[in-house]
């Protein structure tokens, strides 16, 4: 596993992309600064230049059907709530479906993972990972960050929680694919209780609990009635207490 360190660039993920050749499986791009850095949605990801960690993984998983590309999204998630559990004792560091990490109601990272494609397998898998750590002040319209900083008042150097994490998500991404799924199971958020969402498809609000995730990745969420309803990505939104 290398990792590449560079001072400022467009995007890791396009970088790594640009530079997929050369990567091999855990090679790392990381950037001090990104002058167009990508979430979820097409959403920006804000990230004070040298505070935070912004970096993308280069995977290569074996045989894997792009089918069941969600067990490498869940992998990634799981690697960031290894790396990051340490950081903050007392504290539950969780999934929120299908990728972003939580603790609380609040967001510390964000993933975004592009998948290219060879026939029905996946040739290459690029995770592009932001992690709040340093940052003390977020500035834009997101509705609820936070940082490893503002929850513990600690700072931590980058360099070794890159590679912690990166070690990290080859260690999911070796488990067996029922151990792999149960594990995301057991860090969701939300995963007990019913909480409040919003039904993206039928335009409604409504009060449910998350009963299972399927191995392509789509939830599905019982109602107060004891209606199910599935989604996939996009399709349901939780709504945060305001």
């Amino acid at each position: 596993m290398e990792v590449i360190t560079l001072d400022t660039v467009d995007s890791t993920n396009s970088y790594a992309a640009a530079h997929a050749g050369s990567l091999t499986h855990g090679d790392i791009v990381m950037a001090r600064g990104q002058t167009a850095g990508r979430g979820q949605r097409g959403n920006s990801w804000e990230a004070e230049p040298g505070l935070n960690l912004t970096l993308s993984v280069m995977l290569r998983p074996e045989a894997t059907e792009a089918a069941c590309q969600f067990d490498i999204s869940s992998a990634v998630a799981l690697g960031v709530v290894e790396m990051l559990s340490p950081l903050l004792p007392g504290m539950e560091v969780l999934i929120k479906w299908p990728n972003d990490i939580y603790v609380a109601d609040r967001k510390i990272a964000g993933i975004l993972i592009e998948n290219s494609l060879s026939g029905r397998y996946i040739a290459r898998s690029i995770a592009g990972i932001g992690v709040n750590i340093n940052q003390r002040e977020f500035r834009s319209d997101a509705p609820n960050p936070v940082s490893v900083w503002q929850l513990t008042g600690h700072t931590h150097p980058l360099g070794p929680l890159a590679a912690t994490l990166g070690a990290a998500i080859m260690r999911m991404l070796e488990l067996p694919v029922d151990e792999l799924r149960s594990l995301y199971a057991s860090r969701m958020w939300r995963r007990e209780g019913y909480h409040p969402y919003r039904d993206n498809l039928r335009g409604d609000d409504f009060m449910g609990r998350i009963t299972g995730i399927a191995p392509t990745g789509h939830i599905t969420i019982e109602d107060t009635a004891g209606h199910s309803r599935t989604f996939a990505f996009k399709e349901v939104t939780a709504l945060l207490a305001t």
